[in-house]
């Protein structure tokens, strides 16, 4: 009986597999971001202004730039029955969405304030990694996002290495 117990557990184990999910993403202190994702970053700070966080007081701001050259910018919006609020990053991916259905997002950037003051380091919810994996996959082109902290700003190539084991249209076929 032993001797079977252990053939069992052996071949449970001959099966599993095991992978390793890796993201690179680059770091830059903010004067040495490229010229044209510096100035999306400071859209991203600037919308933080027109958020609406009377609760949470971390405003955020998001800058989703079109292949076009547009900026679409959004701010958080904050409701007291949460979670009936949206996060910056979907207001400016909607907005972009809904007045430039044919025109994909190329970047987005986002930034955060509170108490006067950018955050540290800032990155998306689950909710709205999901929606940038959604404009990614809707344009057929990766989407960068650049993730604006009080002393770096952190650069990914795709909002797909922000959503490793991703739930997408694919999977509902």
């Amino acid at each position: 009986m032993l001797f079977l117990y252990f053939c069992l557990c052996h071949l449970v184990c001959y099966f599993m597999k095991e992978i390793k999910l890796e993201t690179k993403v680059r770091i830059y202190p903010f004067s040495e971001l490229p010229e044209g994702e510096r100035e999306l970053a400071e859209a991203a700070l600037k919308a933080t202004g027109q958020s609406y966080a009377p609760y949470s007081k971390f405003h955020v701001g998001a800058a989703a730039l079109l292949e076009n050259g547009l900026v679409v910018t959004g701010s958080n919006q904050e409701n007291a029955a949460y979670p009936s609020g949206l996060c910056a990053e979907r207001v400016a991916l909607f907005h972009a969405g809904h007045q430039y259905p044919d025109i994909p997002v190329v970047a987005l950037a986002i930034a955060a304030v509170t108490n006067g003051h950018p955050v540290e380091s800032i990155t998306p919810c689950g909710a709205c990694r999901q929606v940038l994996l959604e404009t990614e996959q809707r344009y057929g082109k990766p989407m960068k996002i650049l993730l604006f902290g009080a002393k770096e700003v952190v650069v990914a190539e795709s909002a797909e290495s922000l959503l490793p084991l991703c739930f997408g249209a694919k999977d509902l076929t």
